[in-house]
């Protein structure tokens, strides 16, 4: 694949990465949105429908994945490496996923910014900040 087109097809990449941001309150169903924005020191968690919230989630969660593994493969164009970020995003999803749906219906006002950052894990693409720089170091050895 000529360089020009790995360095478009990733930059396009990263850009859907930064629409589905830009665009998440209007793609998916989140009310923790607003509250993490504003009240969520001070209020009780806003009413969700649990399956619909964690459907909405995982979605974004693979969504994310799937682009996060194309730009990977474009970078090190390695199957090993995509066999290997395939297991992480796996097991990552399974142990946040859990983790995620037991803040929902056992936090108290103390654990909210627990539950922030593991919702925070599952929404944005910070696997892929770990195992780009991961990847890189383990293949200059």
């Amino acid at each position: 694949m000529h360089r020009f087109l790995k360095i478009l097809l990733i930059a396009l990449f990263v850009v859907a990465l930064v629409l589905m941001r830009t665009l998440e309150s209007s793609i998916f169903y989140d009310p923790l949105l607003s509250f993490f924005k504003t009240v969520h020191l001070v209020q009780s968690l806003p009413d969700f429908n649990f399956w619909k919230l964690i459907g909405f989630t995982s979605l974004r969660f693979w969504v994310n994945s799937i682009l996060s593994l194309g730009i990977l493969w474009l970078v090190f164009n390695d199957r090993e490496v995509v066999k290997v970020s395939v297991l992480v995003y796996v097991l990552f999803y399974l142990v946040c996923i859990v983790l995620f749906g037991f803040l929902l219906q056992h936090s108290t006002k103390e654990d909210f910014l627990f539950l922030f950052y593991v919702r925070r894990f599952l929404i944005q693409p910070l696997v892929l900040l770990l195992l780009l720089p991961a990847f890189y170091f383990f293949r200059k050895k």
